[in-house]
């Protein structure tokens, strides 16, 4: 099912900081604590485990939700593979956006969903 790309504009909206990195730049390795979740805005970044590439997220993109959700360490490494730009979401904006943007929320469990799904159809 493809849906319509969710509008990221509540984030330039609330001013939500871009951050920018090069090629083969990590933006964070497993185990790291989750301080933040990332929307791509250009560029593609690999989510990795276990030297595998679990997905590679392009613009319009999101990684790295878990750690804000559950508070826990992160369950993979993400590492770009060109030139990216991310807008950085920390937990309390996260927050933020869950109370008062609800079709962010419902992008984030259907992308959640998603992922699950894939993960179930590959075992």
């Amino acid at each position: 099912m493809t849906e319509a790309p969710f509008d990221f504009s509540c984030l330039t909206r609330r001013g939500v900081p871009i951050q920018k990195f090069d090629a083969g730049e990590k933006v964070f390795l497993e185990d790291d604590s989750g301080v933040c979740m990332y929307v791509v805005q250009s560029g593609k970044v690999d989510v990795i485990t276990f030297g595998s590439v679990l997905e590679t997220v392009g613009p319009g993109g999101m990684f790295g939700e878990m750690a804000l959700i559950d508070d826990g360490p992160r369950s993979a490494a993400a590492l770009t593979n060109e030139a990216t730009e991310a807008s950085a979401i920390d937990k309390a904006m996260f927050v933020q956006l869950v109370r008062e943007e609800p079709e962010f929320a419902l992008h984030v469990m259907r992308l959640l969903t998603e992922r699950i799904r894939r993960i179930a159809q590959n075992r």
